[in-house]
């Protein structure tokens, strides 16, 4: 069964740090591009950051500079290192992919993980 997971998530207080993790099982993260959502109570879904099959990211405005997303193929695993974080951070952050080789690809998503909280308050 194809899935991903999330972890890493919690409680920080402004200018704090965080690392999210999007572990997959069933399937090859490496062979895909893989995407960082996230939502907050009342918003949309917004996309935080990509990264290709070859490496290639691509961030939003809201969180560049102070996100880092990064893949360890051994391990099967999608890092989202969020630093610098601010009140506005706060939401649910989703794992998710298309299972295309590239970011922004247009295809549907085809998996998505259940999500992990992310709260930032002091």
């Amino acid at each position: 069964q194809l899935q991903l997971v999330e972890s890493g998530g919690g409680l920080v207080q402004p200018g704090g740090s965080l690392r999210l993790s999007c572990a997959a099982s069933g399937f090859t993260l490496r062979y895909y591009a893989i995407d960082w959502f996230r939502q907050a109570p009342g918003k949309e879904r917004e996309g935080v950051s990509c990264i290709s099959s070859s490496g290639i990211t691509t961030y939003a405005d809201s969180v560049k500079g102070r996100f880092t997303i990064s893949r360890d193929n051994a391990k099967n695993t999608v890092f989202l290192q969020m630093n610098s974080l601010k009140p506005e951070d706060t939401a649910i952050y989703y794992c998710a992919t298309t299972t295309s080789i590239a970011c922004s690809s247009g295809g549907p998503y085809k998996y998505w993980g259940q999500g992990t909280q992310v709260t930032v308050s002091s």
